[in-house]
């Protein structure tokens, strides 16, 4: 494995993999039921590896997607680990703070989802915060992940 840190979010591959080994549920937040959206691809791959996967989405809330009863807020997809992010980065601030009251131990911003306020924010309460990634290729390039 390869020690040295990403250059957005600072975390080794190390970091990545223990994240990934150790995360049991998942709220995906901007997930959608179009199957060519990459949120679908990747909550359909997280629930394949094992993860408890609970999708956010306040415009399909009620619907189920994979299975799984989309829920509208944050707050409802709780208790969880992992807050994975599909939004754009305009709207991730809000979505940090209440993953920090909610007691999430990682936020996970996907490709393209940079807020480095909002980073800082959750690493002040101690949440490990990765940034312009995807789990599916962290996967594919550390992994696969076991759990």
């Amino acid at each position: 494995m390869n020690i040295a840190p990403s250059p957005i979010d600072g975390q080794t591959d190390e970091t990545i993999h223990a994240i990934m080994t150790t995360t049991r549920r998942i709220a995906l937040v901007g997930a959608s039921a179009k199957p060519w959206r990459a949120s679908h691809e990747v909550m359909r791959f997280l629930l394949d590896r094992g993860y408890d996967v609970t999708p956010v989405n306040p415009g399909l809330a009620g619907q189920t997607i994979h299975g799984r009863t989309v829920v509208a807020r944050l707050a409802d997809a709780g208790p969880l680990d992992m807050v994975d992010v599909f939004r754009n980065s305009t709207h991730v601030g809000p979505l940090v703070d209440d993953a920090i009251r909610l007691g999430a131990r990682t936020i996970w911003m996907q490709l393209g989802v940079v807020d480095q306020a909002a980073a800082e924010r959750a690493r002040a309460s101690g949440i490990a915060v990765v940034m312009d990634r995807c789990p599916v290729i962290e996967d594919r390039r550390l992994g696969p992940f076991r759990h």
